[in-house]
């Protein structure tokens, strides 16, 4: 059997560092045996403007990573759009509940979600505003973003999984074999795609891709990692964005 061996990392945005605020990423990512390993990764953004947006994103992917780990260990399969719906809908739920407890609105835990599920033949991608995830084609090596980021009318403006009344949610399914896929922020939209060409900017993943091909063992590399948070938060990418910064990074 295949196996999926990543790496994963955020860092706080230097104008989070200056305004002494916490980091409004969060994400969470694992491997679960079914027919096949399954690669789970769920990345959210909490929206600047929401005063409680680094909890909602937190809530997000923990709800949303435990259903789906949930589900791939009782079915063994990827899941329906239906159930990925159902999963959102449980993700809004607990956040309101949660606002509910703090007498708080829920778009004060506003937040983007992007869910990413491939078994390396069909890869689903969830996506509710801004970020991206884009993968590599087996076949023909190259880098593909099946789900765009979205951004709103306004300069800075997305959708959230907390939009009333209903929220935007696109769920997309790539249904050719994949090697790689790398998920990420809108912290790292402008060093990762090409927004002229609307597509990945290959040169990024291409370099950033080959240690993990190289990894001699499944699962998470906490050394890599680390050298990648060190990238995330050095002065190169710092000139070039002073957001909040999460990279996920799977091979297969």
């Amino acid at each position: 059997m295949t196996r999926w061996k990543w790496v994963s990392a955020g860092c706080r945005g230097t104008s989070h560092v200056r305004t002494n605020m916490r980091m409004q990423d969060a994400h969470t990512c694992a491997a679960v045996l079914g027919s096949k390993e399954i690669f789970i990764s769920v990345i959210s953004d909490g929206a600047g403007s929401a005063t409680f947006g680094g909890q909602g994103a937190s809530l997000a992917c923990r709800t949303i990573s435990q259903e789906v780990i949930r589900h791939v260990r009782s079915v063994g399969s990827l899941p329906s759009d239906f159930q990925i719906e159902d999963w959102v809908d449980r993700a809004r739920d607990r956040i309101l509940a949660t606002a509910l407890r703090r007498s708080a609105s829920p778009r004060d835990f506003a937040s983007t979600l992007l869910v990413s599920i491939s078994d390396g033949t069909q890869t689903i991608i969830a996506h509710i505003g801004d970020g991206c995830t884009v993968l590599r084609d087996k076949v023909t090596a190259e880098w593909v973003a099946p789900s765009w980021p979205a951004h709103g009318e306004y300069a800075s403006t997305t959708h959230f999984l907390t939009d009333e009344p209903a929220v935007v949610l696109r769920i997309t399914r790539y249904l050719a074999p994949v090697d790689a896929l790398a998920s990420f922020t809108d912290g790292l939209e402008r060093l990762a795609l090409d927004f002229v060409g609307s597509k990945p900017f290959a040169p990024f993943f291409m370099s950033i891709s080959r240690s993990i091909f190289e990894l001699p063992r499944p699962g998470r590399d906490p050394a890599l990692s680390k050298q990648l948070a060190l990238y995330l938060d050095s002065e190169a990418i710092n000139q070039r964005t002073d957001d909040d910064k999460t990279l996920i990074i799977a091979s297969l």
